[in-house]
């Protein structure tokens, strides 16, 4: 291959590599062909193979160098490329051709390619373990290869793959893909199903193991037949179940928890048929978590019921319109040591007075929601920060009356909250976020809708470096101006910004690039 002039030590394009006796005359050394680069001929060396461009950089392109200095560090060269290649040789590894000054090089790429071959070979150790399929028809129909397969699909997905074919059904009906999902049971849908059907649903349950259930639109003949039916597998391995929009009595109620002696964890949504009666028979001491939503007998006797029959209980939701004050009188001692999470949604009869009765019996609250009560004011925060100092979760949405004189108390007080939720609090300002911005542990701050911010309270928040989540959705005053700045906080990992005006589609894409290890919602 020719040499071009500029690019090879000034030679001409007329001179090529010379032939193995023209380059390599007997008795030939490195020295005497550097001597035949300084006088201008292009030489070529047969211990190391350095083409003319080396051997001419290092005789006139270096002129301040001495002659035996150039000679000594080209044998040197030549002797370590020797070396390596003898060392490629008996590991097995074949040498390519080496280059002086390429030494370090030289042993990565035989390193590396020791490593490829170690690779290859256990790869293919593991391959003539698992039988081949010859097509692709046993492809489709191989365990190992749709067990590996099924792993990067979707539960929901996963259900419908199951009725393809017999083969995938028993891949796909093993109890790992199918962990920490709560199926539904729709009994509206299966009002005129005759019992094998049902049978056959309850089996499909046990087969997948799974250890929670929800029961949708079910009457008490419809636990009759579920207890009847399902496997005592079954029966033993539920821990978890929900009844929602259901219109079961007390009697059924009984029925379904005498029948499922595992349940720790009990949701009760939208039964409207339930009453405090049918809760004092029914409710079993082993019970850690309770949900009541939207169940209109609901009430304060209601509240009696669970402080009373379920000593351990760790977590109570609880959404009943008619609950008042009197019902927080209920919680005891007994519950001052277990119950960690209350969340009291939409309560609206719930007043500040209610909150001292409650600070009293549960001052190790963890979690604790207010949303909705509408009657709660800034004198009520102050009750629940002082004595409350346990708490890491707190949610005052929807508390219309909530000003920045709570947040003022909730800064001050509660130094270990990590979450905060004031969406709808429309009386919170830049004022009450200044006091939030001194949080070290303030993890997730929802400000939905709180239309009286503006960017100098978004400003403020960009010195809290613990920072995770923020929500600004809805706050109309905030402009690009103000976003633009939250670009500081590094350490975001999702920013809720819809029905924001500010967000353009310049900014978004500026936060895109300054945070982009940041979930923005928009």
């Amino acid at each position: 291959q020719p040499f071009n002039q500029q690019t090879h030590g000034g030679f001409s394009s007329a001179h090529s590599k010379p032939s193995c006796s023209e380059a390599n005359p007997a008795g030939a050394t490195c020295a005497q062909r550097l001597r035949q680069c300084e006088m201008g001929e292009p030489s070529w060396c047969g211990l190391c193979r350095c083409p003319p461009t080396v051997l001419w950089a290092m005789s006139g392109g270096a002129a301040e160098v001495s002659f035996t200095k150039r000679a000594a560090q080209e044998l040197s060269r030549c002797f370590n490329g020797l070396n390596v290649r003898s060392a490629a040789k008996n590991q097995g590894t074949t040498a390519a051709a080496f280059y002086p000054g390429n030494e370090t090089q030289h042993l990565l790429q035989c390193r590396g390619a020791r490593i490829r071959t170690a690779c290859h070979n256990k790869f293919k150790e593991r391959l003539d373990i698992v039988p081949h399929a010859r097509t692709l028809t046993e492809l489709w129909l191989e365990p190992a290869f749709l067990m590996k397969l099924f792993k990067y699909i979707n539960p929901k997905e996963r259900s419908v793959l199951a009725q393809v074919c017999t083969a995938w059904r028993e891949v796909l009906y093993q109890p790992k893909f199918w962990r920490g999902l709560q199926p539904v049971v729709n009994f509206r849908d299966l009002k005129t199903s005759g019992p094998c059907v049902r049978l056959g649903i309850y089996k499909s349950l046990d087969r997948r193991a799974f250890d929670s259930l929800c029961l949708f639109g079910a009457s008490d003949e419809d636990i009759y037949d579920l207890i009847a039916q399902c496997p005592a597998s079954m029966a033993n391995r539920i821990r978890q179940i929900g009844l929602r929009c259901s219109a079961i009595t007390d009697k059924g109620l009984e029925v379904l928890l005498g029948g499922l002696p595992s349940i720790v964890q009990l949701e009760l949504s939208g039964c409207n048929d339930l009453t405090d009666a049918g809760l004092w028979a029914s409710l079993n001491p082993r019970i850690v978590s309770l949900t009541l939503a939207d169940c209109i007998n609901v009430a304060d006797e209601t509240v009696a019921a669970i402080t009373q029959l379920l000593p351990s209980l760790y977590e109570l939701n609880l959404q009943a319109y008619h609950v008042t004050d009197s019902a927080l009188c209920f919680f005891s001692p007994r519950q001052t040591t277990s119950l960690c999470v209350l969340r009291l949604r939409s309560c609206w009869e719930l007043t500040n007075h209610g909150l001292l009765n409650l600070v009293h019996s549960l001052p190790n609250l963890v979690q604790l929601s207010l949303s909705g009560c509408s009657k709660i004011s800034d004198d009520g925060v102050e009750l629940l920060t002082e004595n409350l100092r346990q708490l890491r979760s707190l949610d005052l949405s929807w508390c219309p009356r909530i000003s920045d004189a709570s947040l003022e108390s909730i800064a001050c007080e509660l130094t270990q909250l990590e979450e905060l939720t004031l969406d709808r609090c429309v009386h919170v300002t830049d004022v009450g976020l200044g006091y939030l911005a001194t949080m070290n542990n303030l993890c997730a701050l929802y400000l939905r809708w709180c239309t009286q911010i503006r960017d100098y309270g978004v400003k403020t928040l960009c010195n809290m470096r613990s920072l995770q989540i923020l929500s600004l959705a809805g706050c109309s005053l905030v402009t690009a101006n103000g976003l633009s700045s939250l670009v500081q906080l590094r350490h975001l990992q999702e920013l809720e910004l819809t029905n924001c005006k500010g967000a353009t589609r310049e900014l978004i894409q500026y936060l895109h690039q300054n945070l982009p290890h940041c979930l923005i919602i928009e």
